[in-house]
């Protein structure tokens, strides 16, 4: 994985919906009449996300403003020291979202992102900067994993879908070398779908969605871990084991 040869700048719709299992496994049936598996079938997922010490990017996600960002390092795989990760700048304006990513090793990235200078000279580079610089104290703040099935629509390429299972976060050894850890975002049982476009949703998708109740949802994983577990509320959700 270089940087020549992974793509850098995304803009669509990421439109988000909660499954139960028997959903998923219905949702499974269809999936391999219509849909294939993308070129990277599976992925642990593991990420680093970035905040201020007042968590104030989390505690704007959840305010669901017009226009909101976030920071994070992400890796698809076990990785070590020296092994590349993608540094990625992630903005959502009136539903659509905008990512910028960059690829380095993860020691340089994590230098980078502490303010040290390493030569990077892009767009892409500058808006990270531009941001990193921003936000007073910015510094590493959660670790997020999760197992992730990804399909693509054979025919048109603007449409993916994504299946995302054992969302997990914590606030210690923020590390992408770690074992994955952490308390439970969301249900062992359930699955955050996401479908990935640039304009509509299929009609044997949407037919599924109305015929099992299954509704939009404005889920943030990262702003979900830090309503539940940094500063949760009286009607905290329950802590699944």
């Amino acid at each position: 994985m270089t940087a020549d040869n992974v793509q850098s700048i995304f803009q669509r719709y990421e439109i988000k919906f909660l499954l139960n299992r028997g959903q998923r496994d219905r949702l499974m049936e269809l999936i391999s009449c219509h849909m294939i598996p993308d070129l990277y079938p599976h992925s642990s997922i593991r990420n680093i996300y970035y905040d201020t010490d007042n968590f104030r990017l989390a505690r704007r996600s959840l305010d669901k403003p017009v226009y909101k960002e976030k920071l994070r390092v992400r890796c698809y795989t076990d990785i070590g020291w020296h092994d590349p990760v993608f540094v990625e700048l992630k903005k959502k304006y009136q539903s659509v979202v905008y990512k910028r990513r960059i690829v380095l090793p993860r020691d340089e990235a994590e230098a980078w992102l502490a303010g040290e200078d390493i030569g990077i000279r892009s767009q892409i580079a500058g808006e990270i900067e531009y941001f990193r610089d921003f936000y007073t104290g910015l510094a590493p703040k959660v670790f997020l994993s999760y197992e992730r099935d990804s399909f693509r629509d054979p025919v048109r390429e603007d449409f993916r879908l994504t299946l995302d299972r054992q969302v997990r976060a914590r606030e210690d050894h923020l590390t992408l070398t770690a074992s994955p850890g952490g308390v439970y975002v969301t249900s062992p049982a359930d699955t955050l779908m996401e479908v990935k476009t640039a304009g509509g949703i299929p009609l044997w998708l949407s037919h599924f969605l109305n015929e099992e109740g299954i509704r939009q949802t404005s889920i943030s994983k990262y702003g979900s871990y830090y309503r539940d577990f940094i500063f949760p509320s009286t009607e905290r959700k329950v802590q699944y084991a």
